[in-house]
């Protein structure tokens, strides 16, 4: 462990409007030493040929995808070695992408958290947004069934729907290292 009893590395995860970057944010600003690794800040590095996930051509946005995901995990294995928890705030779909990411951290320990309140929830969270920080998906309940399927059984699935940003971000740092551990 590196901070405050905080796995030295924390992958939250879940659909659009979930609160990954609520929570991620304020996990982060609670630890005495915290680095926030947001995929989709560091994929908005890409300034010209960027290719969103779900975008075409197919080929190339999962060639972004997987370099995203290279430079997360360097990122965070820097930042856990010079002893800070690192907290990834991403969108990981399947457990190919789960085990990609173990891979590259390893030997260093990962929890792995996926915000899971309910599609409803998530919908409405993200109607709130501030319009910049809005995503537009129609892609929900699909991604809810292939979420469940391929990593229902790993990680910490937790709902947070009745729960406060304050109040997730409390439950995650006390218990993320003992209920999403993944290696």
């Amino acid at each position: 462990m590196t901070t405050a009893g905080a796995p030295p590395c924390l992958i939250v995860t879940g659909m659009p409007g979930a609160g990954k970057s609520t929570v991620t944010r304020l996990i982060a600003e609670r630890l005495p030493r915290s680095a926030r690794l947001d995929g989709d800040e560091l994929n908005r590095m890409i300034i010209r040929g960027r290719v969103w996930a779900l975008g075409e051509p197919a080929d190339e946005a999962a060639r972004q995808v997987e370099l995203c995901n290279r430079n997360l995990c360097m990122l965070a294995n820097n930042f856990v070695d010079a002893g800070f928890t690192a907290v990834i705030d991403w969108v990981i779909p399947s457990r190919e992408q789960l085990d990609f990411f173990v891979a590259l951290l390893a030997p260093r320990p990962v929890s792995f958290v996926v915000l899971a309140p309910g599609i409803e929830v998530c919908q409405y969270r993200n109607t709130i947004r501030d319009p910049r920080e809005r995503f537009d998906f129609d892609g929900y309940e699909a991604l809810d069934a292939d979420m469940k399927r391929e990593l229902g059984d790993v990680g910490w699935w937790f709902d947070t729907a009745v729960l406060t940003a304050d109040q997730t971000v409390d439950r995650i740092i006390g218990e993320a290292h003992r209920r999403g551990r993944v290696n």
